[in-house]
């Protein structure tokens, strides 16, 4: 049976990509090599920033975008403010946010802000925290923003789909006091899935995607366009915010010939450290704060490499050195990141909670590997009335219907929790938790390193992770796991916190 599965697993996918898409990369490549060869050389900017204070104004709705590049044709698209991604929103720590959201698309809508500790009114998960956003009609956040960080928003409402049709922008919040760089650089990053006319696949909400590996698309974008070469200097000093605002897609880049210093995770400063030789792993919805030292050569080219799916390895972008350099040698200037405003757990006598993760393809097999009762029922019956009814993952057992539903936790206002999770499904989850962030302490039984602030997750199939945070934020929390099709067809749970 082992066997089999693992057979069926390797058919299926190389880490979870239908092999139906397994030809997702000709348009990247085919696009990734025409943009290297142009003479144009692109600096990979997001598309328009709003400038800091005052009223802000969002409007959603159908737009076109060059996704794919030359010579396919323009993508129809949802956006923010007609473009993919949305405006870059920047504010300094302690300002309030303000922002007007207008609807013009075909479905209810919300904002979600992904990661921002705000208060429960503001957090844009339909019913559970607000009414949705009809057609046509207007919604206004407002909040105040506690920490530095690189955070996002999209919507949360039918958000597989409205995120894969291009529904996000990036939401930076600076220190009161940033750190010395010479540019201080986003790169949102995404994968479509896009048809031969380039155009958004309809094929949302289907059981394979929800049972497997989610929506993995078969083109790639930085900042909403086919990646061009990255421009710099020698002696620059880059501070790259990195957001991975796929559905499904897991981002694990490889910077050759450099050595990238990370300084946050989630938007929260951690201690310094280089990765060496490891690569940067990015799950959906997860950010990483880079600072790179630009030490090549005047006229050099180094390729970033995607690496994270077996067998699928595909250069992502070019950073080239333009011919005058900067500096002779790195900017001597401290990296480390001021702290932000999270209350330290107390782990002296925390809650202690349990979650078990379980459903998906593979799911008896897994079970049975580690220990527990296969938690779907038994037999291949279970498992087609499952995908029938849309309902094909658990947390604690339970499967999701909607945003509104019991608290699978509830605890006490300013009271330490600790969660043990468990992972017991084939695929990997990036598990979010909205309006805290907690400590990441220990994997597989074993303290991390630097006990990093998050506030989503990445579990690998079969992985134990804890994490610790202060419960200090009143409501109802959504908990859920951020492949977007894996929260729709039941991976997600609520936390009241009272």
């Amino acid at each position: 049976m082992r066997r089999v599965a693992a057979r069926m697993l390797e058919a299926y996918s190389t880490e979870g990509i239908p092999m139906r898409h397994q030809h997702a990369y000709s348009i990247n490549r085919r696009t990734f090599l025409a943009s290297v060869g142009s003479a144009a050389v692109g600096s990979l900017l997001p598309g328009g920033r709003l400038a800091y204070g005052g009223q802000r104004r969002l409007v959603l709705a159908e737009a076109d975008a060059d996704l794919a590049g030359s010579p396919h044709p323009r993508t129809r698209v949802w956006a923010f403010n007609g473009r993919v991604p949305g405006p870059e929103l920047r504010f300094k720590q302690g300002d309030r946010l303000a922002i007007e959201v207008e609807n013009r698309l075909p479905q209810e809508t919300t904002v979600h802000w992904h990661g921002i500790r705000l208060p429960n009114a503001m957090d844009g998960v339909p019913h559970l925290t607000q009414k949705p956003i009809g057609p046509g009609e207007t919604f206004t956040y407002a909040f105040d923003l506690p920490d530095a960080g690189t955070y996002w928003y999209h919507p949360h409402m039918m958000s597989a789909e409205q995120v894969g049709r291009g529904l996000y922008g990036a939401l930076i919040v600076e220190e009161r006091k940033p750190i010395r760089v010479d540019r201080d650089v986003t790169w949102v990053l995404d994968d479509w899935r896009l048809d031969d006319n380039a155009q958004v696949d309809d094929g949302f909400g289907n059981m394979m995607d929800a049972s497997h590996a989610g929506r993995i698309g078969n083109t790639i974008t930085i900042n909403g366009r086919a990646p061009e070469p990255f421009t710099v200097r020698r002696g620059e000093r880059v501070r790259l915010r990195l957001i991975n605002a796929a559905n499904a897609r897991i981002f694990g880049l490889e910077f050759a010939g450099h050595e990238p210093t990370v300084i946050a995770y989630d938007g929260h400063p951690v201690d310094p450290h280089a990765l060496g030789s490891d690569r940067i792993v990015l799950g959906p919805a997860m950010r990483i704060d880079l600072v790179i030292d630009m030490m090549g050569k005047p006229g050099e080219r180094f390729t970033v490499t995607d690496s994270f799916y077996r067998r699928l390895t595909y250069p992502l972008v070019d950073v080239v050195y333009e011919t005058e350099p900067l500096r002779d040698r790195p900017l001597d200037a401290p990296t480390a990141l001021p702290p932000n405003t999270m209350p330290e757990p107390d782990l002296s006598n925390p809650l202690h909670h349990d979650v078990l993760f379980q459903g998906g393809m593979m799911s008896m097999m897994i079970e049975r590997e580690m220990g527990g009762s296969p938690g779907m029922g038994r037999g291949m019956g279970s498992m087609m009335e499952m995908m029938r009814s849309g309902r094909v993952w658990r947390i604690n057992g339970v499967a999701s219907v909607g945003h509104v539903m019991k608290p699978m936790l509830t605890v006490e206002h300013g009271r330490t929790v600790v969660m043990a999770m468990t992972n017991m499904t084939a695929w990997p989850h990036p598990m979010h938790l909205h309006g805290h962030a907690f400590r990441v302490i220990s994997r597989n039984g074993q303290p991390t390193r630097f006990r990093e602030w998050q506030d989503t997750v990445l579990m690998l199939a079969r992985e134990r992770v804890e994490i610790a945070f202060v419960a200090d934020n009143p409501g109802d929390w959504m908990f859920h796991c951020h492949i977007l099709e894996h929260q729709a067809a039941g991976m997600m749970g609520v936390i009241r916190v009272a």
